[in-house]
């Protein structure tokens, strides 16, 4: 099964939100209905990264890894080169 690892910015709160799914599209109309109180806040979300990896381990890894880079111009520059 696929695995996308994302990043999601909200144009209110210019924050970043990072996370990996199996179903892409339900995902994000998950985050944008207000459905979860950790983007509930911060909506709309708009879709600004996305990673395909061929198992779930890989995507969770490649989403630890982001999560731990604290600096918002860092994840900016991966966006950016992607």
């Amino acid at each position: 099964e696929k695995y996308y690892v994302y990043i999601l910015k909200s144009i209110t709160l210019n924050k970043f939100y990072i996370g990996q799914t199996n179903n892409l599209e339900r995902r994000l109309f998950y985050h944008n209905s207000g459905y979860s109180k950790s983007t509930k806040s911060g909506m709309p979300w708009n879709l600004v990264y996305k990673k395909l990896f061929l198992s779930r381990a890989e995507a969770m890894k490649r989403e630890k890894q982001l999560k731990s880079y604290k600096n918002k111009s860092y994840l900016e520059k991966i966006i950016d080169n992607q």
